[in-house]
């Protein structure tokens, strides 16, 4: 036997093939486990409140307080240069219980410098103190047509006098007919005459001056709603200021508007007079009032009258103779115009 024969048989008889040399694997590293994450909740856009606005501007939109003095001695020294009258007439119109009497008052309070009460009103359902169911539900009210003379001593009056007439209400047999209105500006209406809402005044009537002077015309025309009913007026009660609006225009009657009742309209203003023209919310009802009748801005004054003071206070006052003195102003022009 050949000895390679004997060495391949020496070696598969006693021993096995090597195993080659063991590789050791890294060891497994255990990862953390996966902590999920809570939904990323997307929040709303921070919106920035809007600016507090103030009620009142910081300023008066109108003075008034600081010319009270020179208004006041204006009107108490007022005379007319037209020789044909003695008084200037001024002629309150507006709606029931708009507070007309009340400014009378206010005015006579003013002139004597103390709470005069001479126009009696009524404070639970106006001015009227004679009245039937209206039609419409409200009052039918029966007024005297009455000038208010205001007495500047024993013997002598102020050279200016206020009629008071009946008030519109809706209905057309409710409230003053428009065509008396229109006769009481052109001075066919004599003092003392009732008014009847379902009749008119026609010439012939008792209480129809057929005959008017100068003086018994109206020379300057006021009307008077409450600053809080500004929004609320109907159209009906609208057309009727229109129709005597016109008739006055028509006679070229200067035409200005006070807003009552400030106080009540606006707690601020009841707070304190001097906010009456600081108020925003006073501005606009002016500013309504402007576009429903037409009137210039500088035409509508507000008016807070006396009715539960009893004594003066100097901001309600200035109000008052601001609104008395552009009065006797635009009445003075027109006494002025007729002149000419």
């Amino acid at each position: 036997m050949s000895s390679e024969c004997l060495y391949f048989t020496a070696m598969g008889a006693g021993s096995s093939t090597p195993s080659p040399p063991d590789v050791s694997r890294p060891p497994v590293v255990s990862r953390p486990p996966v902590v999920s994450r809570p939904p990323v909740v997307s929040r709303p856009p921070v919106v920035s409140s809007p600016p507090v606005v103030s009620p009142l501007f910081e300023d008066p939109w109108r003075e008034v307080s600081a010319k009270y003095q020179d208004n006041l001695k204006f009107v108490k020294s007022y005379k007319p240069q037209n020789n044909q009258v003695k008084h200037l007439r001024i002629l309150l119109h507006g709606i029931f219980g708009a507070g007309k009497l009340s400014f009378i008052n206010s005015v006579d309070s003013v002139l004597k410098d103390r709470i005069a009460g001479r126009a009696l009103t009524d404070a639970v359902s106006g001015p009227s103190f004679t009245k039937k169911v209206c039609t419409t539900g409200t009052t039918k009210t029966a007024l005297r047509y009455k000038t208010f003379k205001f007495s500047r001593g024993p013997e002598s009056t102020y050279s200016f006098v206020i009629n008071d007439i009946m008030g519109f209400e809706e209905g057309s047999d409710c409230g003053v007919p428009v065509e008396d209105v229109k006769l009481a500006l052109r001075g066919h209406v004599e003092e003392g005459y009732k008014f009847n809402p379902e009749r008119g005044l026609t010439e012939g009537d008792i209480g129809y001056n057929s005959h008017p002077t100068v003086e018994d015309k109206v020379h300057v025309l006021v009307c008077v709603v409450p600053v809080g009913s500004v929004s609320l007026l109907s159209d009906e009660i609208v057309k009727k200021m229109r129709k005597v609006r016109l008739a006055a225009s028509e006679l070229d009657i200067p035409q200005l508007a006070i807003l009552t009742k400030v106080d009540e309209a606006c707690p601020e203003a009841a707070g304190d007079s001097r906010n009456i023209y600081k108020s925003r919310y006073l501005k606009e009802q002016v500013d309504k009032f402007h576009m429903l009748l037409g009137l210039p801005l500088n035409c509508i004054f507000l008016v807070k009258n006396y009715d539960k003071e009893t004594e003066l206070n100097e901001g309600m006052s200035a109000v008052t103779v601001c609104a008395l003195r552009q009065m006797v102003l635009f009445g003075d022009d027109f006494l002025n115009n007729l002149e000419t």
